[in-house]
Order: structure tokens, then sequence, then C-alpha cells
């Protein structure tokens, strides 16, 4: 036993180190299989995640866009009336601006769901947008009443709408011809 054991303990660390390390053929195999289903997961989000958010906000614009033509069954109704009012300055009474959003919304599903129209339905967005988030300016009593600023069912509706802005724009992206891809050779994202 040397006086001094920690000589000793930092050879075997360095001599430790220095080797490299080897893993078993089926460790190795299982690493190259895993990168390998990663690359093919990768490929198939690259060729089709842009077609399946484009339909599933279509599926949403449709789906709400049909309940406000049944009065009284879409939770936006008094919101939509009350924003509307306010942008048209009560010229355009409540049962027409509901109607008229049902329409807007009915076609902007349409077209995302079909992938026809595309950028009649990216104009039409643009509109849509500015009435779904108008309320955040016009009516932010209504939005915001709870304790402190959490806000209200009504607002939590108006605030998941940022989700269907980021996913307009890449949609509008993609509209002008922007494409994901994957380069031959780079290791995907961590």
């Amino acid at each position: 036993m040397s006086a001094f054991p920690i000589p000793s303990a930092i050879t075997r660390f360095v001599s430790a180190r220095t080797e490299p390390v080897r893993c078993s053929p089926s460790l190795a195999a299982t690493v190259a299989r895993a990168r390998e289903l990663e690359a093919a997961c990768h490929r198939w989000l690259v060729a089709y995640s842009i077609a399946i958010l484009r339909v599933s906000v279509g599926a949403v614009f449709l789906g709400f866009g049909a309940l406000k033509f049944f009065p009284g069954v879409s939770p936006a109704e008094s919101l939509v009336e009350a924003t509307t009012h306010i942008l048209t300055f009560g010229l355009i009474p409540g049962g027409v601006a509901l109607v008229g959003v049902a329409v807007l919304e009915t076609v902007i599903g349409l077209c995302l769901l079909l992938g026809r129209g595309m950028r009649a339905a990216g104009l039409l967005l643009v509109v849509q947008l500015g009435g779904i988030l108008s309320p955040i300016v016009l009516l932010p009593g209504r939005l915001f009443s709870g304790a402190g600023i959490a806000p209200t069912l009504e607002g939590q509706y108006v605030l998941k709408d940022i989700i269907i802005v980021g996913a307009a724009l890449v949609l509008a992206a993609s509209i002008g011809g922007a494409r994901l891809h994957a380069d031959a050779g780079e290791p995907a994202a961590q």
C-alpha cells in the first residue's frame, strides 16, 4: 500500500478516460436502429406536418363556424355580437354579425380542409384573426375579471386563439412557397 493513494487513483482515472468506450454489439445495433427510426420520423414530419396543421386548423374553423349558425349554441355568440357592435359602431345587428362570422369561419375552414383557395383563405384569416383578437383591446373587462388578472372563460376562449395566429403564420408561409426540408447528412435538432 502506498503512502499516497491519490496518484494511483488519478492514474486509474486518466487511463480509464483515455481508452475508448466500447459498446456491446447489441447496444450499438440498438443505437443505430434508434437513429434510423428518428430519421424516418423526421422525414415523415417534414413531408406531412404542414398538411396536418392545415387540416387541423381547417377543422377547428369549420367546427366553430358551424356552431355560430345555430342561435344559443356557440359559447362565443355574445362575445362576437359585442365585438362586432363596437367594431361597426352598431351599424350591423348582432344576428347578422353572427351569421357573417359563421360564414367567414366556415369558408376558411373549408378552404383549409380542401387545400383549395389557399390565398383567399390566407386573406380571410387576416380579417378573422383581427376580429378574434380584438376583444383583448375592446372588451378587456369581459376577458380578465377573475382574481387578479386571471382570464374568464371568454378570455381563455380568446387567448387560445394566439395558437391559431402561430399556425396561420406557418400556413401563410407555406402558401408563399416555404417548405420544410431535411438536410442530407445533418442530424435532427436535439
